[in-house]
């Protein structure tokens, strides 16, 4: 069974399911994972989502506002082995129903294009692929989506 619980950048759950991700990332990314790590910091991440099996810490999202309407989805991953049960999903549907309820309009994201499972997962889930924005515009690796909530 997935619990998730709601946290911030202090959990240390959180804290080290992150540094799975940069890991998993500087392998994918290679020489633009300083790029894109320079935006990843999670120091001052107000709303984290940690989801559980059982009481091992298995996946993670985060949210940040963008904009007075938007806000941001970062951090998202699910360890090897709770992958194809459902967690990323769960954990991502958590984030967006919790910046529903701080009244933002949408969810945006980037991810890479290294990142098949990851497009995968937000195109299931209704986003939809935009401009890409901010610091992504003309980025060659990125891709941006957004999703109304």
């Amino acid at each position: 069974m997935i619990t998730l619980v709601r946290t911030n950048s202090e959990s240390a759950d959180f804290a080290m399911l992150v540094k799975y991700l940069d890991a998993d990332l500087a392998v994918r990314d290679g020489e633009e994972h300083a790029f894109y790590s320079q935006f990843n910091k999670i120091d001052r991440i107000r709303h984290a989502v940690v989801a559980y099996a059982d009481s091992t810490p298995v996946g993670c999202g985060a949210i940040k506002e963008f904009s007075r309407d938007a806000m941001e989805v970062k951090r998202m991953f699910v360890t090897p082995q709770a992958r194809k049960l459902g967690v990323a999903t769960k954990v991502l549907g958590e984030l967006e129903k919790w910046a529903k309820e701080l009244h933002y309009k949408k969810c945006i994201l980037e991810t890479g294009k290294r990142q098949p499972e990851a497009i995968s997962l937000y195109e299931k889930n209704g986003y939809h692929l935009i401009a890409n924005y901010g610091q992504y515009q003309g980025v060659e690796n990125s891709l941006c989506f957004e999703k109304v909530l």
